[in-house]
């Protein structure tokens, strides 16, 4: 089941070590979510295209990957389609957290949250609210 930002509380300790993928092709937004996750302890790759970002994300080595809906080339609910497939081999052991600004539509939302460990609203989210929530994340 999947979480939103207000259930988890921070808990800066956990934050420690853990790495992310963030497939995000916005650059201000991606940039912002940087510098705030590099600053919480996080080791941050940034990938801008769905392609890169799949095969990026099938390397597994990311303890979270950060999955925009809408990006080039791939959409992201393709990507969270494939990593999720059990035939997906080896098993990607990362937790995903789908982020969008769209409206997905309340079927549309259930269905990718699904198969997430987690959604947000990019706009409804501070920089420090996002890494709160990742720290919560249990690996």
């Amino acid at each position: 089941m999947s979480q939103t930002i207000s259930d988890v509380q921070p808990n800066p300790l956990s934050a420690r070590a853990k790495r992310i993928l963030l497939i995000e092709d916005e650059h201000f937004i991606s940039e912002l979510y940087n510098r705030a996750l590099t600053r919480a302890g996080y080791e941050v790759t940034t990938i801008i295209d769905g392609i890169d970002g799949l095969k990026e994300a099938q390397t597994n080595k990311y303890d979270i990957i950060m999955l925009d809906i809408m990006i080039p080339n791939l959409m992201g609910t393709d990507i969270l389609k494939r990593l999720r497939d059990p035939r997906q081999i080896p098993p990607i052991r990362s937790k995903i957290i789908m982020s969008t600004n769209l409206d997905q539509g309340e079927e549309g939302r259930a269905e990718t949250e699904k198969l997430a460990d987690g959604y947000i609203i990019k706009a409804d989210v501070t920089p420090k609210e996002l890494v709160a929530y990742l720290a919560k994340i249990k690996l």
